[in-house]
């Protein structure tokens, strides 16, 4: 099915279009908010990577609602929707699909037919995508990339929108794989979901035991989330705010002149530069959902952990001591000075 094409964005109608996304950010949270309890930010970092045109992780502990949260807002979106579970026998095939024989009957001719795989729809949750080998983890690589797949020398275009949510278990579990660093940095995002408070979590056993959950209902469609990514690309950002941006991910490096002591002890591998672009982006998003045209300082730094957090690799002094990623870029905000003006 293809899409209707999008409505091109100008300063004109600019300000029409900004208003029609936040409606829908208080839609989408309304549906979601009838199966999910809580999670406001992580639901609000879902969609900022939608907007974006990202994909995710989502790491957590099994039975935190993590494939649930992203079938609701697929949903919400209006969406189409496929699940794969990552097994460690799952085959690459079992993930782009494949060519079969297929015989006439009247005929007797016989012709070789795709099959497409699950990962022919919008939204795919790679669920457990750390539970199988690197092999078929890199089976999504190309579809993540580059919008398509190969099969047999043949490739084959995917729908756009297209997003790929991927849960994982912490890598601390038994049975589970480390994605490799290439597949990590294609993830625009990796949100964390924690327990929820005694009140949430009382509110879910109430809400799950006495009856059916509440499907959520489209609010949008995929030709109008284009049209929002589209907007997002539009909105402005100062050159000081994108420099900004920039000296912390640089300030990752340890090999960088201006990366601080504690950068140059614990880390031995920084951000790459698709970190600041993926920043810039996210930042814009994030803009759009609270109502602005312009991105903040406060804009990069509320999203510097989800974007930084999976790219930073650490050494051995690091695990000594008890540092994280998160306090990495905890500390890093703390010691890049920002722009003045805070804009």
């Amino acid at each position: 099915m293809s899409l209707p094409p999008t409505v091109e964005i100008t300063e004109a109608n600019v300000r029409e279009h900004l208003k029609k996304l936040h409606d829908y950010r208080d839609a989408i949270l309304r549906q979601v908010r009838r199966t999910i309890v809580g999670q406001d930010d992580v639901v609000h970092q879902v969609l900022i990577v939608l907007l974006v045109g990202g994909h995710t992780l989502i790491t957590g502990l099994p039975g935190l609602a993590k494939t649930l949260l992203v079938k609701t807002v697929a949903g919400a979106l209006g969406l189409t929707f496929r699940r794969i579970q990552f097994t460690p026998d799952l085959m690459p095939a079992d993930i782009t699909g494949t060519d079969i024989i297929e015989e006439d009957i009247q005929t007797g001719h016989r012709s070789w037919t795709f099959v497409q795989g699950p990962v022919f729809a919008n939204v795919i949750l790679a669920d457990e995508i750390n539970r199988t080998p690197p092999k078929t983890q890199a089976a999504l690589l190309e579809a993540m990339q580059e919008k398509s797949v190969t099969v047999l020398g043949k490739t084959y275009q995917l729908e756009p929108p297209f997003f790929v949510l991927a849960t994982q278990n912490p890598i601390e579990l038994e049975g589970t794989y480390p994605l490799p660093e290439a597949q990590l940095d294609r993830f625009l995002f990796n949100i964390v979901i924690d327990y929820m408070s005694e009140e949430e979590e009382l509110q879910v056993v109430n809400t799950t035991t006495s009856g059916e959950l509440q499907a959520s209902e489209a609010v949008t469609n995929a030709a109008e989330v284009l049209l929002f990514q589209q907007l997002v690309r539009k909105v402005p950002i100062a050159d000081s705010v994108a420099r900004y941006a920039v000296r912390l991910t640089r300030s990752t490096r340890p090999g960088d002149g201006n990366a601080p002591d504690f950068v140059k002890r614990y880390v031995n591998y920084g951000v790459s530069v698709r970190a600041a672009q993926f920043l810039v982006l996210a930042s814009k998003a994030r803009a759009l959902l609270e109502g602005r045209y312009n991105v903040s300082v406060e804009d990069i730094q509320a999203l510097s952990p989800p974007v930084m957090r999976h790219r930073i690799l650490t050494n051995f002094h690091a695990e000594s001591d008890g540092i994280k990623p998160d306090e990495i870029v905890r500390r890093l905000i703390e010691t890049v000075p920002a722009p003045k003006s805070g804009l």
